[in-house]
């Protein structure tokens, strides 16, 4: 949609659609007015028969929503997907702040025309700000399917999600949701949205996400915008800048009722090419070089063992310091920094010298209460010699049930590393700019960095194809309409 009316002529931002139950589709998104007033305007699609709805017509009466009393012009923004109330009312939420309190305004309508908005927010959270791209979706508490957004019920929790304006991070809580009056509440308010303890989407460069339902496939999916890790400088020069990921699939994790997993989708499967599979045994402090050809695209699934003794050792020798208070991926120094139990890993997008690599792996701590606690990280920080580039370590605690081999899933694309800790409980999005380490030059290495302990790898290496998007003619649209 082309930002042409006085309602968005600063910018067409953020939108959802719904599906209503005749097939028809409307469509509500936030413009910048002339007066750079943040309101919400309707749009159908010009012909349902279109299967990639590429025309869009906006409604004559826009804007449908201004900011209500008490909201700042430029402080209402990014209307969700709309679900059904009992009663037959369309319901959708808005972001929004009051002072430093990051909050959802919550409407219900008939037509989409008008609305009436509820004395009641969806939820609210102190010192956390503009809550931008809310999402708003129901997930099963006993199935790993996708629920359709308007589907509740003692078996269903609720997931909030908000973009932090202030921070740039995905924040999301599990909680219950209370129709009769429009609210939320989060089943544990010690990691509620925004805070700096709560749950986060991707631990890496992640923001401005969104789920829909695919009813076709029962899933529900996330996308996401990925950002630029290097200079506005370099982008320019690039001629473009940011992206979006991998979608992914998903669901509540069953296991510990506490947590969602995501997952690329299973269509990713089909860019699958040639693979290998690898047993090894890495030793304390060993770099391993992987064989596998060209290493710039590629999708790693692994899984990794250590010796039951070692852990017993580490877990009864009370002079080894209990540090997984104090460790942290983002500030105990890098994959470089060894301890007991690791780090162990991948290093991809890696030249034979090492001098450019990005290792993506494991560190298991022991915590005060003697029990071990295991951190998924990704280090960017030697990810490219090139110094426009900002280059992070990112990561943070992922869950590991009695039982469970550790495995992580890892996605290569050039610049973009996409990985996936025990299936998908932790997620890490690098934006890597390497200058050697690319096309034939990339490498994949497997390290043991830990000081105490072997480590037996077992991984499948697919080389992954290009998707070759292109963008669709009218002719095109027109042979498929046609079919």
């Amino acid at each position: 949609m082309v930002a042409d009316q006085w309602y968005d002529s600063n910018g067409v931002w953020t939108g959802s659609a719904t599906i209503l139950p005749d097939g028809s589709i409307v469509m509500l998104y936030t413009g910048s007015t002339d007066k750079a007033v943040q309101v919400q305007n309707l749009a159908y699609p010009e012909d349902l028969n279109d299967p990639l709805l590429l025309k869009w017509v906006k409604y004559p009466g826009n804007p449908v929503l201004v900011p209500p009393p008490g909201i700042l012009p430029k402080d209402f923004r990014d209307p969700t997907t709309a679900w059904k109330t009992s009663e037959g009312k369309w319901r959708i939420t808005i972001g929004s702040k009051i002072n430093k309190t990051g909050i959802s305004l919550v409407y219900d309508t008939t037509d989409f025309k008008t609305y009436e908005k509820l004395d009641t927010l969806l939820h609210g959270v102190p010192k956390t700000g503009m809550w931008e791209c809310v999402d708003f979706y129901p997930v099963s508490k006993t199935e790993s399917n996708g629920l359709d957004t308007s589907v509740n019920g003692p078996d269903v929790k609720h997931i909030v999600k908000a973009s932090m304006d202030d921070t740039r991070f995905d924040h999301y809580a599990v909680g219950t949701y209370f129709e009769s009056n429009g609210t939320w509440i989060p089943d544990d308010p010690t990691i509620d949205v925004g805070m700096s303890s709560s749950l986060r989407y991707d631990y890496g460069k992640f923001y401005a996400s969104k789920t829909f339902y695919d009813q076709n496939k029962g899933r529900r999916i996330l996308w996401s915008w990925i950002g630029e890790s290097d200079s506005e400088a370099s982008d320019v020069q690039k001629g473009w800048s940011s992206l979006q990921g991998i979608p992914r699939t998903v669901a509540l994790d069953t296991k510990t009722g506490k947590n969602l997993v995501q997952w690329p989708v299973e269509e990713i499967k089909s860019l699958r090419l040639s693979s290998k599979k690898f047993d090894l045994e890495v030793s304390p402090g060993s770099v391993v070089p992987v064989d596998v050809g060209t290493a710039t695209q590629l999708d790693i699934e692994a899984e990794f063992e250590i010796k039951k003794e070692s852990l017993e050792k580490i877990l009864g020798d009370s002079s080894v310091v209990a540090e997984a208070e104090e460790f942290s991926c983002e500030k105990s120094g890098g994959s470089t920094v060894r301890g007991a139990l690791g780090p162990f890993g991948f290093s991809v997008l890696a030249t034979e010298s090492l001098s450019e690599q990005t290792p993506v792996y494991f560190y298991i701590a022991k915590g005060k209460d003697s029990k071990l606690k295991t951190f998924f990280c990704t280090d960017t920080s030697r990810s490219s010699v090139a110094n426009d580039v900002i280059k992070p370590i990112y990561g943070s605690v992922v869950p590991v049930l009695k039982g469970e081999k550790l495995t992580m899933r890892i996605l290569v694309d050039h610049s973009i590393v996409e990985a996936f800790g025990q299936g998908g409980r932790t997620c890490i999005t690098s934006r890597v700019y390497p200058t050697t380490a690319i096309y034939g030059a990339a490498k994949l290495f497997l390290f043991n960095n830990a000081l105490d302990t072997t480590v037996t790898a077992s991984f499948k290496v697919w080389q992954m194809n290009s998707a070759f998007i292109h963008p669709y003619s009218e002719e095109a649209v027109r042979a498929l309409t046609r079919a």
